[in-house]
This record gives C-alpha cells, structure tokens and sequence, in this order.
C-alpha cells in the first residue's frame, strides 16, 4: 500500500491574506517584546520629528525599537542583517508590521537616542523592581573589553602626527588623573602608603607605544585574552538574585579604578534603593571610592591584590578605609561572600559575547558606543525577563 503523506503545495494560493499574527504561537518571544515596548514610556523618540517639516513619513519610532530589541536579543547587530531579517524572519515581520526599514534607516536611528536608550532602560529596571525580580541586595560589579568598530592599520601625515601628538598628551593627562595621579606626584603613588613602585613616566607623558586610531579616535588600545585590541570598556552592574543587569556604564579607559562609585551610584539611582553590598574584584580598588561606599552606608568588598599574589601592605593613617577593607576580606564571612563575585556579573558577560555572540561594536564614537552598549544590556535584560517568570 503506496505512503500518504501530508498535503505539499508550495505554489498554492491563499484566497485570503493570512494574519502574520498567526505565524507565531502564543508566548513567543516576540509578544513578549511588543508588549514590552507598548507598555513603556517611549515619547522622547518622537520628539525629534516634532516641527521639523519632512516631507516623506518616517518609519513609526516604537516599531524600530522593537525590532531593534529583538535583533540584538537574538544576536543579530549588522544594520544590513536586520534589514534582511524584516524580510525573511517571521518574528522581524510581526514586530515590524508591514514595515521594510532600509539598513541605512536603522543605522541611522539607533546612532542618536543615547538619553532615550538610557531612560528606556532605567524604565526595564523599574518593571523588574516592581515584579520583584529586583532587590538589589548583593550586587556585582565588572568590566569587560569588547573591540571598537576600528582599523588598526591607518596611514598618518606628518601634520596630521603634530596634531596627534597633543592629542596623545592630553589623553595622557585624562588617563593619569583617572588613575589618582597628579601633576605633582614625582612618579609615586598617590594611593594606599604611596610605597608601591614608582610610575615609569612623568605624568601626562604617553608611552612610546602609545597610538591614535583614526577610524574611531575615541577607541583606546586595550589588553584583552586576544592581545591588544582597539577596544572600549563597558561596565555593569549586575545584581546577584536575578543576575538582571541595574546599570550599564562605559568608558575609554582601559582602567576600572574610578568606575566603582560611579556605578554604585547608578545602580541605586536605577532601582530607588541603594545596595546592601556591592562585590568587584582588584582592578576597582580606590580609598576614596572606599571611604565614600562606608560614608553612604553600602558595605563593599573589593580585593586588594590580584588572587595568588602577595598582599599589599597598608598604612592606617594613609588608607584607613582600605586597611578595614582588608580586615573584612581576611574574615571566613567576607571571603565566603566575595567568592560569589564570579558568579555574578562574569556569567552575564558570558551571555552577552558567547551566548548573543556580541564581541564587536557596530558603531563609533563615544556616545553612540554608549548608547550601543545601553541597548545590548537593556536586550539582555528582557531576554532574562521570562526565563524568570518561569522560575517564580
């Protein structure tokens, strides 16, 4: 007896259009996103069109942050590789509704809302709060290196160096100052009991290595597992229940010194509530970040050293805040509790470049990486959203 099989006619007309809302099953990712964005406040997106008299209609602003969300949740970040998705994905062509938004149109709309994308996240981190998926008890701060959207190989002109020659000095400037330095020191460390090894150069003067990328001059050389790569350091702060992340932040310096206070403050501007603790490894380590922490009432842990080397060596009349600092980190209770650093913010970042497979910058540009960054975090978030609603 021959096989039946089901029906197969892919040249089959409809007789009547089908809805696409019925290509998705109920509780796909995507409703969940739209009914995200419908629910938040998204007015300062319109506001640049207000008065300005275009003649062609622009692409709806709530439309392109919906897909904009879906694709870097779902690892898509290439302008041109959205543009295509709106064709050839079903979940794309819900959100998008009809709409076929060129690449150069996406390009350009996610370059310029860097406070719309800030407040868009802030509102995510509110709805979390208010579901109680965020309580903001232990909180674990990190950075990570993720590579500039910029050549490393750029052909200079004698004028063009003297111009980059002042530039690199003042850079140099910034950069020392980030890290507690001053003008005045003589080459010795402002921090701690000011005993540790003496900087290699005066303050202010670059290494004779140091470089200027043309592509994106705001991108700095930073050391990464690769090597050294034309990179930005994007920060978070994650918080340890929901591993929900309650603050992004970024900068150019490869230095995470002065970005703990920075991101503390946030995080607690975020979610309304300050932390009861806040984890961060060496690299964050700064007395007047300390002293500041204890005066607001926010126990910290944040190692001394790096793991395995010898401890630093701390005078209490110099950095009192640091030597009590220490004393927690030597109790049984504050090494079990900063064990669980690791396993806080590390794992998000894992999702992030491993998981979305976002290692990379699409844009340029300080501000614009910024607000790049905000949108992969805020992404990254709603994605976290459900899995917790299933867990509850």
């Amino acid at each position: 007896m021959a096989t039946s099989f089901l029906p197969y006619e892919p040249n089959q007309l409809y007789l009547l259009p089908p809805s696409p809302s019925d290509w998705l099953p109920e509780g796909h990712w995507a409703w969940f996103v739209s009914d995200v964005v419908d629910g938040l406040d998204v007015s300062g997106f319109y506001a640049r069109y207000e008065g300005d008299g275009r003649r062609n209609q622009p692409y709806s602003p709530t439309m392109m942050v919906k897909v904009l969300l879906d694709a870097y949740a779902s690892g898509v970040f290439s302008s041109r590789q959205i543009a295509k998705k709106l064709h050839e994905d079903v979940a794309f062509r819900v959100l998008g509704a009809g709409n076929f938004p060129a690449h150069r149109t996406i390009c350009d709309f996610r370059q310029l809302p860097l406070k719309e994308l800030q407040a868009l996240f802030v509102q995510v981190v509110g709805v979390a709060r208010e579901l109680g998926r965020v309580k903001l008890g232990v909180v674990g701060v990190d950075g990570t290196k993720i590579k500039a959207n910029a050549s490393q190989h750029k052909a200079m002109s004698y004028g063009r160096m003297k111009e980059e020659q002042a530039r690199l000095k003042a850079r140099q400037c910034e950069a020392d100052a980030a890290r507690g330095r001053h003008e005045d020191d003589g080459r010795k460390p402002t921090q701690g009991d000011g005993r540790g090894a003496r900087f290699k150069r005066e303050f202010g003067v670059p290494e004779d290595k140091a470089q200027e990328n043309f592509t994106d001059p705001e991108s700095r050389i930073m050391k990464t597992q690769e090597g050294y790569q034309q990179c930005y350091n994007a920060q978070a702060a994650v918080d340890g229940e929901s591993q929900l992340i309650v603050a992004a932040g970024l900068t150019n310096n490869a230095s995470d010194n002065a970005q703990l206070l920075p991101m503390v403050k946030a995080a607690e501007h975020n979610v309304d509530n300050p932390p009861a603790v806040v984890l961060a490894d060496a690299g964050y380590r700064c007395e007047q970040s300390f002293v500041a922490l204890e005066q607001s009432g926010i126990d910290a842990l944040v190692a001394l050293g790096r793991e395995g080397k010898a401890a630093v060596k701390l005078d209490a009349q110099c950095a009192p805040a640091s030597v009590h600092m220490a004393q927690k980190l030597n109790t049984e209770a504050g090494k079990a509790r900063y064990r669980r650093r690791k396993v806080i913010p590390e794992p998000v970042f894992g999702w992030i470049k491993h998981g979305r497979g976002f290692k990379r910058f699409s844009l340029r540009g300080l501000q614009q990486v910024t607000a790049e960054w905000n949108l992969v975090c805020l992404a990254v978030n709603l994605k976290r959203m459900p899995v917790l609603a299933r867990q509850a």
